[in-house]
Parts: structure tokens; C-alpha cells; sequence
């Protein structure tokens, strides 16, 4: 249950996260800003929208980093789980090693055919 809860708000999150980097400015927006072409006509005032996307940003990213590290928690314990479940260790395949090659390669006599009576036409 808490996993669940942790996976859908770590989607959440990342969803924003995509968003509001998406809805920043670049570093080149911000000379143009400057110079006051248009940078007083936006919601926030000429710099309240830069420092308030960057700090949300930086929270979303924080709590991202966090729910990451929830999720690996619940990973490592789910593999611990199915390794104390009593199941055999993996078998190993073991090749066993080639033949020398003799040289003698089968020739097929004349007529002969290497697929079987019931399959040829007559």
C-alpha cells in the first residue's frame, strides 16, 4: 500500500518537474528581460516568476530524489524477500568442450538426398 502511494506521487512529481522546466526561461530570456521588453507585463513582476519557478522546481526535485530513494529501499527489501523464499540457486550451464575437427567431411552419393523417402515426389 505505502509503495503504491510512493510510486504515484514519484509520477507526480516527476510529471511537474517536466513542467516547470519546460516553463522557465533560458539564461539568454533574461537580458532581453532587462531591457524591459515585456518583463513587467508577467504575472510575477519582472523576477518574481524566475525565483518562484526555481525554488518550486528545486522542491519537486528534492521530493524526486526522496521517493527515489523510498523506492530502491522497497526494491532491496522485495529482492531479500525472494532470496529468503528457499528457491535453489541458479543452475550453471556447463559447455562441454569441442571435438577436434578430423577433416572427414560426408559426401553424399550420387542420387542420394539427405531428405527423407517420404517427403521426396516420385
Amino acid at each position: 500500500m505505502l509503495q503504491t502511494v510512493v510510486i504515484v506521487v514519484h509520477l507526480l512529481v516527476a510529471l511537474g518537474v517536466v513542467v516547470l522546466v519546460l516553463l522557465q526561461h533560458g539564461k539568454g530570456a533574461d537580458a532581453g528581460a532587462s531591457f524591459g521588453s515585456g518583463a513587467s507585463a508577467t504575472v510575477f513582476g519582472s523576477q518574481g516568476s524566475t525565483t518562484f519557478l526555481s525554488r518550486f522546481t528545486a522542491i519537486l526535485a528534492a521530493v524526486f530524489f526522496v521517493t527515489s530513494l523510498g523506492l530502491a529501499f522497497f526494491a532491496k527489501q522485495q529482492a531479500g524477500a525472494l532470496s529468503e523464499a528457499g528457491l535453489p540457486d541458479p543452475a550453471v550451464l556447463e559447455v562441454p568442450a569441442a571435438e577436434p575437427a578430423t577433416g572427414d567431411v560426408p559426401v553424399l552419393e550420387k542420387g542420394a538426398s539427405d531428405v527423407p523417402r517420404e517427403q521426396q515426389k516420385p
